[in-house]
């Protein structure tokens, strides 16, 4: 399925948010309708840049993973490999391949290659200052949808977060 360094990111990845449910009773504390506005508001953000030419080392591509990293650590904060196994799992698993690609065709690959970048360059892997702060934050009022993104075509949070729990069940075993 991958090679050895792979292998050990899907293992940390499990093995980290097996603990983690387990000792927070399933992520009771995340407020999970937030963190996916908040998700929703990225890979939008994500989407604009990958329409227009962006690599996934770009500067402002490493913030936005970076904000990613911070949404993520509202559950748990992930190792390095664990961060890498997160990309994998949008990669291997279909709901959650479907879900990201919602937003882009090639969102999965794109998040994959940047969590790479991000992991490579040792960003601290402890969640950044203001890691809490919504990313709704802001006026977005005037945001645009980036073209080629109807309204129907985008996930509806609810959806997208039962997906989420689904193939996070499937992952742990339960």
């Amino acid at each position: 399925m991958g090679n050895s360094y792979e292998d050990e990111c899907r293992r940390s990845l499990a093995e980290e948010q097996a603990k983690s449910l387990a000792g927070t009773n399933n992520w009771e504390h995340v407020d999970r309708e937030r963190v996916h506005q908040d998700w929703d508001v990225l890979y939008r953000e994500i989407t604009a840049f990958l329409d227009g030419g962006s690599l996934p080392g770009d500067q402002k591509i490493q913030e936005l993973v970076r904000r990613h990293f911070d949404i993520v650590s509202r559950f748990y904060t992930p190792s390095r490999e664990a961060y890498v196994g997160m990309s994998l799992f949008y990669a291997e698993d279909e709901a959650m391949r479907a879900f990201h690609d919602s937003y882009h065709p090639g969102m999965v690959e794109f998040l994959d290659a940047a969590i790479r970048v991000f992991a490579e360059q040792g960003s601290g892997f402890a969640p950044s200052a203001g890691a809490e702060a919504s990313a709704w934050s802001g006026d977005t009022k005037d945001r645009q949808r980036p073209a080629g993104f109807e309204a129907s075509a985008q996930p509806c949070v609810q959806t997208g977060e039962s997906r989420t729990a689904a193939a996070l069940d499937r992952r742990v075993g339960r």
